[in-house]
């Protein structure tokens, strides 16, 4: 074999070991369409569904409020509720001082009918006096 022999037998053996190579990648991966799904399925489950989920148990929670329970708005308002409306609930931030807040600014639950910790306090300070 002369020394052009060589070079192309290399040449050609290089091609060769590359090919099966990438075939073999493009076997275990499959098409472009089958890693589009999977990326989709793996963006589904990650990131929609969880969202979805907090999203029906914040409805559900909003549609089970009562008079009674202690709640914080997104703007950061704490207090119990003494009035409900379809879409308005009226909140006791303090004694007497009441506030109109949407139920879609009502960032969650703090206790279910009980009074807020801050006024049990205020009444056990209140007695000791």
């Amino acid at each position: 074999m002369t020394f052009m022999g060589v070079a192309h037998a290399t040449e050609a053996f290089a091609q060769t070991a590359t090919g099966t190579a990438s075939g073999g990648l493009q076997q275990i991966l499959g098409s472009p369409m089958i890693l589009l799904v999977a990326m989709l399925a793996i963006f589904y489950f990650l990131l929609i569904r969880p969202q979805q989920k907090r999203q029906k148990e914040h409805n559900r929670m909003l549609s089970n409020l009562q008079k009674g329970d202690t709640i914080f708005t997104v703007g950061g308002l704490r207090g119990r509720i003494t009035n409900l409306d379809e879409t308005v609930v009226t909140m006791e931030v303090a004694e007497k001082i009441r506030v109109k807040v949407n139920r879609s600014s009502i960032g969650g639950l703090v206790s279910k009918g009980e009074s807020s910790p801050e006024k049990e306090s205020n009444k056990d300070s209140n007695k000791d006096s």
